[in-house]
């Protein structure tokens, strides 16, 4: 990935830590349009019930909600169209293989611009956390927490 310190963050998945065990991360360039790439500037965005998925031989963004923006004009874009992915092949042979895993699924983590200015989507192969997964991991950073301020 590129250097941290000049990525601007534009849309991000809180949620998907929290449902999700994050194993691998990958970053792909997004298909977008002019009135998209201007509404996730003014963080017109969510992730949050999107997920990507693999049709023909590539990876597609779908369900992820990019506002209309506010100063376009009939040119507008759909707010929830499916957005291509680019990807090198080999990632996404890698990714074809993780999705067809079982339990295995493709979650979106976050949109953000490179150091280029180009818009990325940094996404994630990830294995859902059943419910009790979920409270472990709460009480986890809980003890975590408590530990660190000294408390018993």
């Amino acid at each position: 990935m590129g250097s941290k310190g000049k990525e601007k963050e534009l849309v991000s998945n809180r949620k998907a830590f929290h449902d999700y065990e994050i194993l691998e991360t990958y970053e792909a360039g997004i298909q977008l349009l002019g009135t998209e790439i201007a509404s996730l500037k003014n963080h017109g965005g969510a992730l949050r019930d999107a997920y990507v998925d693999m049709r023909g031989s590539a990876p597609w963004l779908i369900n992820a909600s990019i506002a209309p923006y506010s100063f376009g004009n009939q040119l507008n874009h759909e707010e929830r169209r499916p957005r291509k992915l680019l990807m090198h092949k080999r990632e996404i042979v890698a990714l074809e293989r993780a999705v067809s895993e079982k339990g295995l699924t493709l979650i979106p983590l976050a949109i953000y611009l490179n150091s280029r200015g180009f818009a990325k989507l940094r996404l994630a192969i990830a294995r859902g956390k059943k419910q009790y997964d979920v409270r472990a991991a709460v009480k986890e950073r809980d003890q975590k927490r408590a530990l660190l301020r000294g408390e018993d």
